[in-house]
């Protein structure tokens, strides 16, 4: 393997900038390094080299003529394959659009662009987003870079893989209960989920559209931030867009945190939590307190919720967004159909797989007569209550912290045959969603097995710039971050 690939996404920034290394040697050191482990990860749904070349020999003419370049240009990364790449293959992973080229860029796809960033390819996903071990694809499981055998977590299964795997240095996910801080915790990575409309979702293939939000994974906090500052800002394409400047997130990350208050939440250690996580937090909590931090036992009454509320809201929103998905205008059509009903219906059930078709027909039932009340307007009276709960535990302490996960990387077909114990995988990271507010997993350590474990951290919304700050503090008590899987 080059050693250059185990440089952060920083350094190899200013390698390219300082003219030590090329974007292109850098581009087809990653490629042969795809070559050497994807049939192990199968992190990619599809590669696009000769695109990702363009945008390195664009930056290697700006180095060659002296000219500034932008933030992380020329650094590989991967995009989850349900933000759209113009004249690329955009699946979401589903047999339903396998065959879709996306007419358009996504608005997180321009802004790498401009800033000369090659995307390598398309990651793997749990179908449409669905899903929290990366089982759920239409094409091919995922499969940990840290022991083959196990997950790597969903639904950013592949963004994660590819980055652990060192496949690209950077890549983007999506998260709409968790989906990138739990793969970054089974990976072993930074993974973050900013603010709700910080970043636009235009172009990104809707799951539900009041939870889904874009952000990044990398081996650094430091990598992290830059690469948050890329893709964030205000978008006329995305209504539910937050229009506000974008701060210098990596300028700020070595800010004294003395006397500052970090929340420790109790629900999230309690019963189910694995003994080597809860050993990592209580670690953790140790690490705060030797930089001069007050800890704070804070709790969230209303989390308990957290798992139901989520799974009538955002099935229902699922169940509208995909409603788009008939077979008529693009994506699968069945062959085998001789009424118009009946193409709709064979041509999702065709397309769509077993998950997928699980929230839907869960989302159809709690927004139908009858049931709407009881279920879904009910739901969102609880939901702002989680909100409230989180906006009481702020005015005590300035962090959130908790296991990303109660467990680390469960083997694969473990627990395919039960979705309740699936969806219960996401219990840390689903109230972040609900309540709008940024989170970030850091790596925390190793289980008994050398595999990884996460470490959350929360903060108000728009509040990044002390999110990354607390995050990259705790990063330096360890090496944690410098190790690498063992392909």
């Amino acid at each position: 393997m080059n050693e250059l690939l185990k440089k952060s996404a920083v350094e190899q920034a200013k390698m390219i900038a300082d003219k030590e290394v090329s974007a292109v040697e850098l581009l087809n050191a990653t490629f042969d390094r795809i070559d050497e482990v994807e049939s192990k990860v199968r992190a990619y749904n599809s590669l696009c080299k000769d695109k990702a070349m363009e945008i390195a020999k664009k930056v290697d003419e700006k180095v060659a003529k002296g000219e500034e370049l932008p933030l992380l240009a020329g650094v590989p990364l991967t995009l989850k394959d349900n933000m759209n790449y113009i004249g690329t293959k955009t699946t979401a992973s589903s047999k339903i659009l396998e065959n879709f080229v996306s007419p358009y860029n996504a608005t997180v796809t321009e802004k790498l662009l401009n800033n000369l960033i090659p995307i390598v390819g398309k990651a793997n996903l749990d179908e449409f987003a669905m899903g929290s071990s990366n089982e759920n694809s239409a094409f091919n499981n995922v499969y940990n870079p840290w022991n083959l055998n196990k997950v790597p977590g969903g639904s950013s299964g592949g963004s994660a893989a590819s980055v652990a795997a060192l496949e690209s240095s950077l890549s983007l996910g999506s998260d709409t209960g968790g989906s990138i801080r739990l793969p970054a915790s089974f990976c072993g990575l930074v993974g973050m989920k900013p603010t709700y409309g910080r970043v636009s979702r235009y172009g990104l293939i809707a799951f539900a559209s009041s939870l889904d939000q874009i952000g990044p994974f990398a081996r650094t906090v430091e990598d992290a931030a830059t690469l948050l500052e890329v893709i964030s800002g205000h978008d006329v394409k995305d209504s539910t867009s937050i229009d506000a400047p974008v701060e210098q997130y990596s300028k700020h990350l070595n800010d004294d945190i003395k006397g500052k208050k970090v929340g420790v939440i109790k629900e999230l250690l309690a019963e189910g939590v694995d003994a080597d996580v809860k050993k990592a937090i209580e670690t953790a909590i140790e690490d705060y307190k030797s930089m001069g931090c007050e800890i704070v036992e804070i709790s969230l009454p209303y989390l308990k919720y957290s798992i139901g509320i989520y799974y009538i809201l955002a099935t229902a929103e699922c169940s509208s967004n995909l409603a788009r998905f008939d077979g008529v205008r693009y994506g699968h059509r069945t062959d085998n159909a001789e009424t118009l009903i009946e193409m709709y219906n064979k041509s999702r059930a065709e397309g769509f797989g077993d998950e997928v078709k699980r929230r839907i027909m869960l989302g159809t039932y709690a927004l139908s007569s009858g049931y709407y009340d009881a279920y879904y307007k009910k739901a969102q009276q609880l939901r702002r209550l989680v909100k409230e709960d989180f906006d009481k535990a702020f005015e005590k302490v300035d962090i959130l912290i908790s296991p990303t996960c109660p467990n680390t990387a469960f083997d694969i077909g473990s627990k395919t045959e039960d979705p309740l114990s699936m969806y219960l995988t996401d219990i840390a990271t689903i109230s972040a969603n609900l309540a709008g507010i940024p989170g970030v997993s850091v790596p925390a350590g190793f289980d008994s097995s050398n595999m990884p474990i996460g470490l959350q951290i929360m903060t108000p919304q728009m509040t990044e710039q002390r999110l990354f700050n607390f995050a990259y503090k705790f990063e330096q008590c360890h090496d944690f971050y410098k190790q690498i899987a063992k392909l």
